[in-house]
């Protein structure tokens, strides 16, 4: 017989399957020679108290044949010659979950990627860390798998309404992913990682017969009496479609313009801006599993009297803070991380975060953003005087992504150029001073010591002072100057929503056009994405062969 059993163990305990399989005895008053074996359904680290505990779910076999956890795999059906064809625009999670789920019900897709393929687009990013120079169609942002392949590969997800989180773990699983994704509280791929699963995703796509393009940059949509009838891109090209999935994520401004330049309607959505903050991983640790900070000051790895267990991983927080009217909050904590240069486009500096699979990197990151809307930019003298220079008004669906624009441009400005970074310790950050010096780093163009309310404005940089305050009485030891601020977190999500129905997810003004993703504001992360861009493809069968 199988049976469910729960758990809790310390840490080394978890790691012991001698130990597990005794525990499991005990608690169903068997012998430990009738526990056949067992597979982890679910796991968390609850490191709230003294003793940090594991928390296990345990599908146990009892005097049966132990067989291995089943991962739900995806069929493909050949589609060379498929009767429909679907054109997406954006090889991100959205994008390519659609595209395996068209193939699953016989329709071709056809992607066409801005960027380049994981390998290539690896190179650009190596040139982007070492000498600060941009290519603005491959980045952190564009490229094949999107933000999330070369920023980190979280697979967290509230987002549990909208779709089978299981179904799209279980396909990271079928094309290379770690099994222990289908059972970790907070599943993480890591960067190293990903780009290979990436790769196998595109791979079976085009074994299956659908079409992959990379270097096609959209750049028109043709219309013929209120349908989407084909694609038209930077080189001239058109690519006629049965419907277009627009899954280009929340940095391609361009689509937004153009879109919005076509009288096509996108509306402006509130996001949030901010800073990357890092900690040396170590006092994140002491923090969080030993509850009594004695560190030193300057921070040295010697003046901790707590070493993290080599069985605990390196810990992380979530923090959030209300000031005044203004949400304060972390976002993409990424424990042994390191901070990278995110901007697209040359003269702009955005700063996100990642972490490897092990994320054994002496650093902690994370973004620490506040909630915009436009409402908070009406008062804002240089901001309006930007949007006049950019042919806009505050009313404008874009007025917005002039806003995170305007900022990003501010703090290229005042890191000095090259992609260097303007930073700031944090009890100095919040007491408005300028830091006489800064500590290491693990941001590779490098830091400049500069007051950051240069480059953000006022109701964001006085929300995060009051903010960091507020985290340092959580989190004893958070609010210290061995902790840098690094400008700016911008790309937290999209800052222009593209509206659509709620049946049928199509644009209300046209048909056959499915704004999809990150980029259309419909989801928030790599599981969420993956599960509107299927959400959209079962719609779109629906709508080509009565079947979804």
């Amino acid at each position: 017989m199988q049976q469910q059993v729960t758990l809790r163990l310390t840490p080394s305990e978890a790691l012991d399957e001698q130990v597990i399989s005794s525990t499991i005895a005990a608690h169903l008053n068997k012998a430990v020679t009738d526990i056949t074996g067992y597979f982890v359904v679910k796991q968390s680290l609850d490191a709230r108290g003294k003793q940090a505990w594991v928390n296990l779910t345990l599908n146990v076999f009892i005097n049966e044949p132990f067989q291995q956890r089943t991962v739900r795999k995806i069929e493909l059906q050949p589609v060379h010659s498929a009767r429909h064809s679907v054109v997406i625009v954006g090889a991100g999670p959205a994008g390519l979950f659609a595209a395996l789920y068209l193939i699953e019900q016989g329709i071709r897709p056809v992607i066409l990627e801005r960027g380049k393929d994981v390998k290539a687009r690896r190179r650009d990013l190596a040139t982007l860390n070492k000498a600060g120079v941009v290519n603005a169609e491959s980045n952190y942002c564009f490229g094949e798998g999107g933000a999330g392949t070369y920023s980190d590969g979280k697979l967290y997800t509230r987002s549990t309404k909208r779709g089978d989180v299981n179904r799209i773990l279980n396909i990271f699983v079928q094309y290379g992913a770690d099994e222990e994704i289908l059972y970790e509280a907070h599943p993480h791929i890591g960067t190293n990682k990903l780009p290979h699963i990436i790769t196998a995703i595109r791979n079976a796509i085009i074994e299956s017969g659908g079409l992959f393009i990379f270097e096609k940059k959209v750049t028109d949509l043709l219309i013929d009496r209120g349908s989407v009838t084909s694609v038209v891109t930077a080189d001239g090209d058109q690519y006629p479609a049965d419907s277009v999935i627009i899954a280009t994520g929340h940095s391609a401004r361009d689509i937004f313009t153009f879109l919005h330049a076509k009288g096509i309607l996108i509306e402006a959505k509130p996001f949030a801006l901010g800073v990357r903050v890092e900690h040396p991983q170590a006092l994140i640790d002491e923090m969080q599993y030993n509850r009594k900070p004695t560190i030193s000051s300057p921070f040295t790895a010697e003046g901790l009297s707590y070493k993290r267990s080599e069985y605990l991983p390196p810990a992380s927080y979530s923090l959030v803070q209300q000031v005044k009217d203004k949400g304060v909050f972390s976002f993409c904590m990424c424990p042994g991380g390191i901070i990278a240069p995110a901007a697209t486009n040359p003269g702009e500096l955005v700063v996100n975060g990642w972490s490897p699979s092990k994320r054994n990197n002496f650093f902690a990151n994370s973004g620490m953003v506040v909630t915009v809307n436009q409402q908070d930019l009406t008062s804002l003298q240089e901001y309006n005087a930007y949007l006049k220079h950019h042919g806009s008004d505050i009313n404008s669906p874009l007025s917005l992504m002039y806003f995170q624009q305007m900022v990003e441009e501010k703090a290229f400005q005042t890191g000095g150029g090259n992609m260097v970074a303007p930073a700031q310790r944090m009890a100095d950050f919040s007491d408005n001073k300028s830091s006489s010096s800064l500590p290491s780093c693990s941001y590779l163009p490098g830091i400049h010591s500069a007051n950051l309310n240069a480059c953000l404005p006022p109701f964001i940089y006085k929300s995060l002072q009051q903010g960091f305050r507020a985290f340092g009485e959580k989190m004893k030891g958070y609010f210290t100057n061995d902790a840098l601020v690094v400008a700016t977190e911008s790309r937290t999500s999209s800052p222009v929503r593209i509206p659509r129905e709620q049946l049928t997810l199509q644009h209300p003004q046209l048909k056959n056009l499915y704004p999809c993703g990150e980029g259309a504001g419909y989801a928030g992360g790599i599981v969420s994405a993956a599960m509107d861009g299927e959400r959209v493809a079962a719609s779109i069968c629906l709508q080509l062969t009565g079947k979804a």
